[in-house]
């Protein structure tokens, strides 16, 4: 019995709001013990750096499940994945206030990174797959994950200023992890794309594949350096600010703030760019190659302080708008029956930059810290590279609309 198209409609508003009320839950989970890490310390009688080390627990819960999650995403359901994450993140929240022992909330933390790669398992392909290949809806999880890192710690600070228990925002967290996934207990996801033994043997015999895994190669570099690309400067500009470009506290922190509103305004840019139709391709190249330019600018305009904050506008505009997800509809594309594997080898090579990035920056930063910021000037140039011989590879073979 064919499904009312009025009906459809209502199902496929709720289902993209429920998934992206889970990123706003996800930008809770992303800052919240790190936005409590004195309460926490307190809490657990332990020093502010094993509260440190606990949160790194979430990138190696990353690392441990992209793939996996992925790869069963495909195999089983996307809802099931997406419930998946909500539990885990339920667990996380629930757990850290309940616990005071140290291994376990290591775990939980682990269970969060968890959470996040369910998550992205069974959301990025659902989003793609209910628009027909178009990933425009993507580029909304960016603006509700900053949503959700902009109203917690609004919650903390209340909470601090009347001295009220700081485990209440864990629990705001979890009773809206309840009431989504209430919600969308009712709602239907749209079916995988399946795809046959017969059609997976004809596609590794086409003459298009060895292009397809030259693309494949390309994009799972840009997975690595778009992610990269704007850890490195979130956790460098304030510094670079003050020791190099001799900036006052205010005004290096006001460049990552000017960040923050340049990527808000570059989600939304992009959400309407790809809404019309605009190549994903020319947005990868074209975007990258502006973040290129306003990095150069920050590193060479030393005392324009009004130059050096539109350029920090502009980086955040063109590299944290929501043009790494665009690689990732690009990548999901290119293997259109395997989008959840596609998903989770995207973002594990991203997981690969938030281990590696701080070590890197920690090295080049003994030598100086203009020398440390500068390093990320040269991974968006290696990204932009990477997206221009994609862009070359693309106009022999329209790679975007590959079949596997």
């Amino acid at each position: 019995m064919e499904i009312p198209v009025a009906n459809s409609q209502v199902n496929k508003r709720r289902l993209s709001l429920s998934l992206y009320m889970n990123y706003l839950i996800h930008g809770f989970g992303i800052i919240i013990l790190a936005q409590n890490m004195v309460a926490l310390s307190g809490a657990w009688q332990v020093p502010i750096k094993t509260v440190s080390f606990v949160i790194s627990g979430i990138g190696i819960g990353r690392l441990i499940a992209y793939l996996i999650t992925g790869t069963l995403a495909d195999i089983f359901s996307r809802k099931l994945f997406v419930f998946i994450g909500m539990v885990c993140y339920l667990l996380f929240s629930l757990g850290m206030v309940m616990t005071h022992n140290i291994p376990m909330a290591y775990g939980l933390a682990i269970l969060a990174g968890i959470a996040n790669s369910a998550l992205d398992a069974g959301t990025y392909t659902t989003l793609v797959e209910m628009n027909n290949g178009k990933g425009y809806d993507t580029i909304l999880i960016k603006g509700f994950v900053s949503i959700g890192e902009f109203i917690l710690p609004l919650i903390v600070a209340t909470l601090s200023a009347n001295n009220l228990w700081f485990g209440w925002s864990f629990i705001v967290m979890a009773v809206l992890i309840i009431a989504n996934m209430i919600n969308m207990s009712t709602i239907k996801f749209p079916k995988i794309q399946r795809v046959t033994i017969r059609q997976q043997q004809m596609a590794s015999q086409s003459p298009k594949s060895i292009r397809k895994r030259i693309a494949t190669i390309l994009l799972l570099g840009y997975g690595y350096s778009s992610m990269a690309v704007m850890i490195w400067f979130t956790q460098w500009i304030t510094l670079f600010a003050q020791k190099s470009l001799g900036y006052n506290n205010l005004a290096a922190h006001t460049l990552l703030s000017l960040y923050s509103v340049g990527s808000i305004v570059g989600v939304i840019t992009l959400f309407i760019l790809l809404k019309r139709n605009v190549s994903e391709i020319t947005l990868l190249v074209s975007l990258n190659l502006i973040a290129v330019i306003a990095l150069l600018i920050i590193l060479t305009a030393e005392n324009n302080i009004n130059l050096v904050s539109i350029a920090s506008l502009i980086f955040g505009f063109s590299a944290a708008g929501g043009i790494m997800q665009t690689g990732l509809t690009v990548f999901m594309n290119l293997y259109p029956h395997h989008r959840g594997m596609a998903t989770g080898a995207f973002y594990f090579f991203g997981s690969i930059a938030s281990f590696t990035v701080p070590l890197i920056t920690g090295i080049l930063s003994a030598h100086s810290i203009k020398l440390a910021f500068a390093g990320d000037l040269a991974v968006a140039v290696g990204g932009t590279t990477l997206m221009v011989v994609l862009a070359l590879l693309n106009t022999k073979e329209k790679i975007n609309n590959g079949t596997n």
